[in-house]
């Protein structure tokens, strides 16, 4: 085996941790008899010869030889060879078109896909092979990579009538699903096998895979009867799930992605491919998730938390229902799917409402669930208390406090007070007491410092004021972040208004600095007086490019007292960049008034950047009746059935509560009007 691979130049290849000359001791470790010694193997090989999809000359030279390495049937574990083979042919980067040749790193793509389908024969035969795992595999790669369609349909068709272990048949019916859209001028006989395979009397995971499949390429086949249909296989096909089979026990990423999955990963899978292919029937999906997370089986219910959260991240709906599923399996007593319902609650913010009585129950059972401790590191908010928190739950508070009063402080703490709006009022003293011992020169005195800083601000809480000052006189000039730090203890300041009095000279000293435009703005919120302010502000609006957004929105809040900065912020709103153009319209109206040359950038900017829709729907709701020449644009925002800037399949715990703070603001525009 491996014939030839030692004089292969290695060394002067690279990977993504440069040199590439343990490739072939990678290579030789996926051969090994040792299932650790297996998985570790395949771990480095996605870990930095195909690091994170990417294609180097070195995955390029490793391609015959893990060809080699999935012929030898004695071999253990080819089933994830063969996926590592799909992966570098390109995976899903092709199902939309060809990929092109090119230079450098595109050209190893497209050389990639050329070596895996030039070798794409030897998966014809893995197709009966006698480990199951392989089995699985073989499909998808045959499908992608052999490039004769009906041959392809064939071997499908004549592997299903042999088939007789049910965890394979369904990857046969994912073959079918994924030959039909890759090959739509010969789709109609795969179509043909799904809506048979979709149907009584196979079996039920079968079935399933079926149904998910036909929803992705041919949804006009579908039974009208789809949800109650797949309920009821989920109900049949659950009992039988076979038990998983033995891994070994590793440290690697493939470890511990493994030891993170459901009990039922195959049950997932075919949820998942069904809910993908679902996309916008949101209706058809909130049902389909009540009849997972109302299953006897907590192995389903832990499916349908997580195909909840993509759903709730994707796409706008009446989800209270749903959510409160959800929370009923925060207080199961098994931990996987506790921790899987308090992970997605704590990404719904507002939300996770309908769930708070079931968080606040768990947080309440002990000080495990309000702080994570972990081998290595600081320790984080529990996902239950933050979850609470960030549904503006006041009995989060008390937990908050308690949290605050202990040994270590998880850093996040101070950002999720802001949630609890005026409620989170007894937290401030111990917030201030917090502050008050953060070291002035530690490697860590802006991470520690910033969070407390910021729910300070929050809440306006003035006495913090000399603990806040004692931080900005005594962080010496050569602190790390010292400049980060400066502007959010500037903002904090601000954040106190009148009452932090005794702050003024100094932010009047910060005028000159780096963090001139904080300062200004918080020598405004406290003192009131525009002609301190004005010069600094205009003087970054034109002359410090970077801090002209900043500036821009302080002489907005400064409202009428900032005339003489209407001609370069007119200026500013007629050129440069959308965001830049974007933040001086509303700051022109802030100041003047005039609805004029402010509303034509509004909507300019607001086609141009999604990003730019929160701000701009704030502007309109300041701006109220004079405003209405451009409510088509909320109005149309409100009306968009999938989430603003959402991703099929993203991630994120912010991207729901954006999008929510979005339509609070187009609602509000409106009502304002």
């Amino acid at each position: 085996m491996f014939t030839g691979m030692d004089e292969v130049g290695w060394a002067s290849m690279k990977h993504a941790y440069g040199s590439a000359e343990d490739v072939p001791e990678l290579l030789r470790g996926l051969a090994s008899a040792c299932p650790q010694e297996r998985e570790r193997a395949l771990d480095g090989m996605y870990g930095a010869v195909h690091h994170q999809g990417d294609v180097y000359d070195s995955t390029l030279a490793c391609i015959p030889f893990l060809f080699e390495l999935v012929g030898h049937a004695e071999l253990r574990d080819r089933g994830g060879v063969v996926e590592l083979l799909v992966s570098i042919g390109g995976g899903d980067a092709f199902d939309d078109g060809p990929l092109e040749d090119g230079d450098g790193a595109e050209g190893n793509y497209a050389m990639a896909r050329t070596a895996v389908r030039s070798g794409a024969a030897a998966f014809v035969g893995l197709l009966a092979d006698r480990d199951p795992e392989v089995r699985r595999a073989a499909p998808t790669a045959l499908v992608r990579f052999l490039g004769q369609p009906e041959r392809v349909l064939g071997l499908l068709a004549g592997r299903l009538e042999e088939e007789e272990e049910e965890q394979v048949r369904p990857a046969l019916a994912e073959g079918l699903g994924l030959f039909a859209r890759l090959h739509p001028a010969s789709a109609a006989p795969a179509v043909e096998y799904l809506v048979e395979l979709g149907a009584a009397p196979h079996d039920p995971g079968l079935r399933l895979a079926a149904l998910g499949q036909l929803a992705g390429c041919a949804p006009d086949r579908l039974p009208a009867d789809l949800v109650p249909t797949v309920i009821a296989l989920l109900r049949a096909r659950s009992p039988r799930v076979p038990d998983q089979p033995e891994r070994p026990d590793t440290d690697t990423l493939i470890g511990h992605l493994r030891r993170l999955r459901p009990a039922d990963e195959e049950g997932g899978h075919l949820l998942r491919t069904l809910h993908t292919a679902l996309g916008g029937r949101t209706a058809d999906r909130i049902a389909l998730l009540k009849g997972q997370l109302s299953s006897d089986e907590s192995a389903d219910r832990c499916n349908g938390v997580w195909m909840a959260a993509g759903l709730l991240r994707e796409w706008r709906g009446s989800y209270e229902e749903l959510v409160a599923l959800i929370g009923e399996q925060v207080v199961t007593e098994e931990q996987r799917l506790r921790d899987a319902a308090a992970s997605v609650l704590e990404t719904l913010f507002g939300l996770a409402a309908p769930a708070a009585d079931h968080l606040a129950a768990l947080v309440a059972m002990g000080p495990e669930h309000r702080v994570r401790q972990w081998e290595r590191g600081v320790p984080t908010l529990g996902a239950p208390l933050k979850a609470l928190a960030r549904a503006g739950d006041p009995r989060a508070v008390a937990a908050l406090a308690e949290v605050l009063d202990g040994p270590v402080v998880p850093p996040e703490t101070g950002h999720e007070v802001q949630h609890l709006g005026p409620a989170a009022a007894p937290l401030a003293p111990l917030l201030r007491e917090r502050l008050g011992e953060v070291p002035l020169d530690a490697f860590d005195t802006y991470e520690r410092a910033e969070p407390l800083l910021f729910a300070l601000g929050r809440l306006g809480h003035a006495p913090a004021v000399p603990e806040m000052l004692r931080l900005l006189h005594g962080a010496p000039e050569g602190l790390r972040s010292r400049v980060w730090l400066v502007r959010a203890i500037a903002d904090a300041l601000g954040g106190c208004g009148p009452d932090a009095r005794e702050a003024i000279p100094t932010l009047r000293e910060l005028l000159d600095g780096g963090s001139a435009v904080a300062a200004a703005g918080a020598l405004w919120s406290v003192e009131g007086d525009a002609e301190a302010v004005l010069p600094t502000l205009r003087r970054e609006l034109v002359e410090e490019p970077v801090h002209a957004r900043n500036a821009a929105e302080a002489l907005g809040r400064l409202g009428p007292a900032a005339r003489p900065a209407l001609p370069a912020l007119r200026r500013m709103a007629d050129s440069g960049k959308v965001w830049r153009r974007a933040i001086a319209a509303a700051a022109l109206w802030d100041i003047a008034g005039d609805p004029g040359p402010v509303l034509p950038v509004l909507r300019s900017a607001w086609e141009q950047n999604a990003d730019t829709h929160a701000v701009l729907a704030d502007c309109l709701t300041r701006m109220g009746p004079a405003g209405a020449p451009a409510h088509d644009l909320l109005r149309t925002e409100l009306a968009t059935p999938r989430r603003h800037q959402a991703r099929a399949g993203g991630y994120g715990s912010h991207d729901i509560a954006e999008d929510e703070k979005l339509l609070r603001a187009c609602r509000a525009a409106l009502n304002a009007a």
